[in-house]
């Protein structure tokens, strides 16, 4: 469990990563620029990047 739980944490950190480069995209600059908020594809990538890495802690931490 222990090493499901550190595979869990670096894929949350690598789509937590991922998300970040994408918003920094010309297609997301402008997209920001119109609606005033990040687009869905990068939420969702942030969103599930910090759940992966919580449930990948506890799956760590637990005994």
């Amino acid at each position: 469990m222990k090493i499901l739980g550190i595979v869990l944490m670096v894929i949350g950190i690598g789509l937590g990563f991922w998300g970040f480069q994408l918003s920094g995209s010309v297609g997301s600059e402008i997209s920001q620029a119109v609606t005033g908020a990040e687009t869905d594809k990068i939420m969702t990538l942030y969103i599930g990047g910090a759940i992966s890495f919580v449930v990948g802690i506890y799956l760590f931490i637990k005994k």
